[in-house]
């Protein structure tokens, strides 16, 4: 039966082109629609993680209470063994140290003598691990505006913002001025080897950007770190396997009569974090929820409407000897494979696309330029972002939709009789 419907809907195309291509068109702008609207929110939830606090952060219970201070006194131990037993212990996320310390610049003049200064709050990632991910995560490529990524371990980043308020040019020697993990005066010096710009308002407005292992000679803080960042493999944030992962390890690792044991956070333990996780959840609930029941009432609508123009079509089969039943059961077999054909091939369209901007995003810089003040941190590209269920969500709206359509208009004929159904269709 169902290769014989197939035939007969590829011979009238008239009854099933129109059809499958409205339904490619919504269920490819379905899928798009909500891997958009996930990615916009991971895209969000991605610059606070990378800046601030990783999907998950694991910093000792001491530091925790007073990390506005950013007390690497109170920084973790025994950092490389640490991330070898979360990175075994916990696969599905790869973890990296971060040492994060503020002191003064001093940009010194061709004399040696102090030609600006200014405040800086530096981080030192990990940049030359083999397996690092730090530039990727960072863009470093994308936000680099002129020199070079670090080189070696005395290399630098500046934002542009510092440098310009301190008259810095790439090329130059700074001098950081600060205390050390003992808390005892420290001088070191990095050369200037570029400068960026992460174009989120003002959170790199005295930011400097170096590798890890400077970082720890220029605090004497071998094999420390003030935290260890996760993130997952993906780079998208699900907040409840974040949530499972925190609770497992703060009850089963972490020692809560030891304040230098390790503790560990997620993304929405941060400041606020939680209040715009449950906002973003409920809003994508939301708009994703009104938005299927928006595409559902069209192919609906479709469905019935394509079933009652076929009134002539059904008297001639009933003329002919078939029953009500059969003529309602091919409806409704049409009507499934013109729904699944659409939505097979409106699937892959909007996958294809969504993939598309997952990769290459959206840039909305120019949008952004009056967030330019601002505290936020706001990404200036959008990115999709496809996850498992886009494969298969579209047939939600796709098949049932568009079969209980024809269902409700092969119905309508179906409960008539048949007599009454003739008179019909000779008017």
């Amino acid at each position: 039966m169902i290769k014989f419907l197939t035939k007969g809907l590829l011979r009238d195309r008239s009854r099933s082109l129109l059809p499958v291509l409205v339904i490619t068109l919504t269920v490819a702008m379905v899928v798009f629609a909500i891997g958009f609207m996930r990615g916009t929110m991971n895209s969000l939830f991605l610059d606070t993680a990378v800046v601030f606090s990783g999907h998950e952060k694991i910093v000792t219970r001491a530091y925790n209470e007073e990390n506005q201070l950013l007390p690497n006194d109170l920084a973790l131990l025994d950092v490389d063994q640490l991330v070898d037993e979360l990175g075994r212990d916990y696969p599905n996320f790869f973890w990296t140290p971060r040492i994060t310390f503020a002191g003064l610049l001093d940009v010194p003049d061709e004399n040696g003598e102090t030609k600006a200064q200014g405040p800086v709050i530096t981080l030192g990632i990990d940049l030359f691990s083999e397996n690092s991910r730090q530039a990727e995560i960072w863009e470093l490529d994308r936000v680099l505006v002129e020199g070079q990524i670090p080189q070696n371990r005395d290399d630098a980043l500046i934002s542009t913002k510092l440098a310009d308020q301190l008259g810095l040019a790439v090329g130059e020697t700074v001098t950081f001025i600060g205390s050390t993990m003992d808390n005892a005066f420290t001088t070191y010096n990095f050369n200037v080897s570029g400068t960026f710009n992460l174009r989120k308002g003002q959170t790199d407005k005295q930011m400097m950007l170096v590798d890890l292992s400077g970082a720890r000679l220029a605090l004497d803080m071998d094999n420390a770190a003030s935290a260890i960042f996760g993130f997952t493999h993906s780079l998208y944030y699900d907040d409840e396997a974040a949530v499972a992962l925190r609770t497992h390890y703060n009850n089963t690792i972490s020692d809560s009569l030891d304040i230098f044991s390790p503790f560990m956070l997620a993304l929405r333990d941060g400041n606020q974090m939680g209040t715009m996780v449950d906002i973003s959840g409920a809003m994508m609930a939301i708009m994703g929820g009104i938005f299927l029941v928006i595409v559902m009432i069209v192919l609906w609508n479709m469905g019935l409407m394509n079933g009652l123009r076929r009134y002539g079509e059904i008297g001639l089969r009933l003329a002919i000897g078939e029953s009500k039943g059969q003529v309602y059961r091919s409806m409704i077999s049409e009507a499934i494979i013109i729904g699944l054909t659409g939505t097979v091939v409106g699937t892959g369209v909007g996958l294809a696309l969504t993939y598309y901007v997952q990769e290459n995003g959206i840039d909305y810089t120019k949008g952004m330029e009056a967030l330019s003040n601002s505290s936020m941190v706001m990404p200036n590209i959008f990115y999709a972002q496809v996850t498992p269920d886009l494969y298969y969500i579209g047939f939600i709206p796709g098949v049932l939709a568009t079969v209980l359509g024809t269902m409700l208009a092969g119905l309508a004929i179906y409960k008539r009789e048949t007599a009454q159904l003739f008179k019909e269709l000779e008017t």
